[in-house]
């Protein structure tokens, strides 16, 4: 066995070793969504007997973790956005540098818990967790609209390319696209070409910074990255607390063939629910704004798609 056998040998029995001892210690919060992918989740929260904020976290750890890569993770929150979203981001990123080579689930899930307690005593945190009426409450969702844990299988390439990639990288340039306004709910979509997961990082976090973006009551994306030397696709998505709307926002991505490419569509709700006509805004939303920056010809084209199995299209020459 080789040296670099003898450590993919190591990092798979930390992993099992620290899946065991995680799964023991939160019990209900720790779920398995894919045991062969190595696809985690962890239900966080503020107080076990009384949540006020909760939180998903979902991980996926990659061959090389612990040894040489961090997992890829994804903070599910609806609540959560903008100025509060980066600087958990950031400190879960610090964590890990200051113990790289070592498991660190457990200590970022004790971070999470943290900021979560002392987010709540806070008087935006306890804001935050009083009930608001949304889309959400009082719905019954058939399966077909339950997230689809699919889209965080994020491949090996995929945690790899996101722990390489500097953190000095350029930041893609962002396009906005026209509003769509519906009983006082207004939809915008937000574009930018991106060739990795650090960039898509980058455009969510320079998008936060703005304080109309940041204030929308939803922020989902969806993203398609293509790798030519592996002749497959970096996705991913999320729904922001709009169930089921990221899945179907990647989707309308995967059918009309688009590559390197992050879509976020913002709604800011108006206090009238739209039932199933708010995914019919969001999803055209994202086609206008792929017709207008060259990704597809023409709304026609885009309706003719279906789920044929074309060529993967990135940004047409103008």
């Amino acid at each position: 066995m080789d040296a670099s056998e003898e450590r993919d040998d190591a990092d798979l029995r930390a992993q099992m070793e620290e899946i065991e001892a995680l799964s023991s210690i939160y019990a209900d919060e720790w779920c398995v969504i894919d045991e062969a992918a190595r696809v985690f989740c962890i239900r966080v929260s503020d107080d076990s007997q009384r949540p006020t904020l909760t939180l998903c976290l979902q991980i996926i750890l990659p061959p090389d973790y612990p040894s040489s890569a961090p997992p890829v993770y994804q903070i599910n929150a609806g609540w959560l956005r903008g100025a509060d979203r980066m600087t958990l981001a950031n400190s879960l990123e610090e964590l890990y540098v200051e113990n790289t080579g070592e498991s660190i689930l457990y200590l970022w899930v004790e971070k999470i818990r943290e900021f979560l307690v002392e987010k709540s005593q806070s008087a935006d945190g306890q804001e935050m967790g009083k009930t608001v009426t949304t889309e959400e409450e009082g719905h019954d969702y058939d399966e077909d609209d339950l997230p689809d844990y699919s889209m965080l299988k994020l491949t090996n390439q995929s945690a790899q390319l996101l722990s390489s990639a500097s953190d000095d990288e350029e930041l893609p340039l962002i396009k906005h696209g026209e509003t769509i306004t519906d009983r006082r709910s207004t939809f915008q979509p937000h574009l930018a070409a991106v060739v990795t997961p650090k960039q898509v990082q980058r455009v969510l976090n320079h998008l936060y910074e703005n304080k109309k973006i940041a204030s929308a009551t939803h922020n989902i994306y969806a993203y398609r990255i293509y790798c030519e030397d592996k002749n497959s696709f970096l996705q991913d998505c999320e729904d922001d607390g709009e169930t089921a709307a990221g899945g179907r926002l990647l989707h309308l991505l995967q059918i009309l063939d688009v590559r390197n490419v992050l879509v976020v569509v913002s709604r800011w709700y108006g206090g009238i629910l739209l039932g199933p006509d708010r995914f019919k805004h969001i999803n055209n939303c994202a086609r206008n704004i792929l017709i207008q920056e060259g990704y597809t010809d023409t709304s026609e084209e885009a309706s003719k798609a279906g789920g044929k199995n074309k060529r993967p299209k990135g940004k047409k020459a103008k």
